[in-house]
């Protein structure tokens, strides 16, 4: 069988797979027009660790090549490594551990996972020391063929490690800018915590200062998500495209900078199957234009 040609930016969604990663994930997939896919491999506000279902790891992989889909794995939300208390640090290697496994059985190129917050009122310092204790190990696990570790910023709320674009290249630093590390940019995160990607040539100026920081090439997955609130509100507030704040605009911008050649967007957007729907077209409309 013939594939199309992958588009420069395949635009996807996050699918829900409770049921079955091929019979439910796919079929949501393939309602809502997507080139690629997110999912959970996890409960994502739980430690759970469940086994995969190996028939269904095998299909969704098969009909993932058939269909030209690339499918991305995101870790649990309670994975912080930089958390003061032992047992938050030592569930969040099994759970990341956890993610990439399931990531290499089912043939995801990239596993995203927050990149936390220093609690109990320690420095940063101190929390990126235990980010390369907890971290670095389970990134010398990875092989060639095994999935990147793709870090998200958050929106700045709290003490997080990393909201704004300069502040990945000290996690980059703590982690020896291993590389099987990559970066999933969500673009309501970053416009929240001060990337003001609305302002004339916002967008591209953030993607020159995010190559600045890290260097070419690391920039691996988007998750493309308008925002609720103002750039600055430091607030994970999600929008469907051109709803928000951030508008069309940037995005018609985003897949011109060549720090996005051949980098996927996925949207984790309100509206359920028929708002990703509209959203997956109005995204392919405005990269095809």
């Amino acid at each position: 069988m013939t594939l199309p040609d992958r588009p420069r930016n395949p635009v996807g969604g996050h699918v829900p797979v409770a049921g079955g990663l091929a019979r439910v994930g796919l079929a949501w997939a393939r309602d809502i027009g997507a080139e690629t896919v997110q999912v959970f491999v996890a409960n994502p506000r739980g430690w759970a660790t469940p086994d995969g279902n190996p028939a269904q790891d095998e299909l969704f992989r098969d009909r993932c090549a058939a269909e030209g889909l690339s499918a991305y794995i995101h870790a649990p939300y309670l994975i912080n490594f930089g958390s003061h208390t032992p047992e938050t640090a030592e569930k969040s290697v099994h759970s990341l551990r956890h993610s990439l496994r399931r990531g290499r059985e089912i043939g995801a190129p990239g596993v995203v996972v927050h990149t936390g917050s220093a609690t109990g009122g320690r420095p940063r310092e101190v929390a990126l020391a235990q980010v390369r204790e907890r971290m670095l190990p389970l990134l010398d696990e990875l092989h060639d063929d095994d999935p990147y570790l793709l870090l998200e910023s958050t929106a700045g709320q709290g003490s997080s490690l990393c909201s704004l674009a300069e502040d990945f290249g000290p996690y980059f630093d703590a982690l020896d800018a291993h590389p099987k590390l990559g970066i999933c940019l969500d673009t309501c995160h970053i416009f929240a915590a001060g990337h003001d990607l609305a302002a004339p040539h916002g967008t591209h100026r953030t993607l020159d200062r995010l190559v600045e920081t890290v260097g070419p090439g690391r920039l691996r997955l988007i998750h493309a998500n308008d925002s609720k609130d103002v750039s600055g509100a430091r607030k994970d507030r999600h929008m469907n495209i051109g709803a928000g704040h951030i508008g069309e605009e940037p995005f018609r911008e985003l897949f011109s900078h060549p720090a996005t050649e051949g980098v996927p967007l996925v949207i984790e957007t309100p509206g359920g199957k028929e708002g990703h729907a509209a959203d997956v077209a109005l995204l392919k409309k405005l990269r095809d234009a």
